[in-house]
């Protein structure tokens, strides 16, 4: 499990992606590079993370699920995502 002041970042960095979202777009339609500088380093997407719902790991993501493949394994044969199971043939 991460730490949870790097789960913490993170989830700041999300407010902020999500605060200045509009603004961003509108700057970089009218082309305005000068006040897209100004803006904080933190509210640009690029600078996210795909981390674990559960634990904040940040390898092994699966993006359709939303968590480490560790924790996506651990649920699975457990039967807490539906549709999944494990195969056998």
């Amino acid at each position: 499990m991460s730490k949870k002041s790097i789960v913490a970042r993170q989830a700041k960095r999300e407010a902020l992606v999500a605060k200045f979202a509009e603004k961003r777009a509108t700057l970089k339609a009218a082309g305005d590079y000068t006040a897209l500088d100004k803006l904080p380093k933190n509210a640009s997407p690029v600078r996210l993370k795909n981390r674990c719902q559960l634990t904040g790991r940040p390898r092994g993501f699966m993006r359709y699920f939303g968590l480490s493949r560790i924790m996506f394994r651990d649920m699975a044969l457990n039967g807490l995502i539906p549709g999944v199971k494990k195969a056998s043939w």
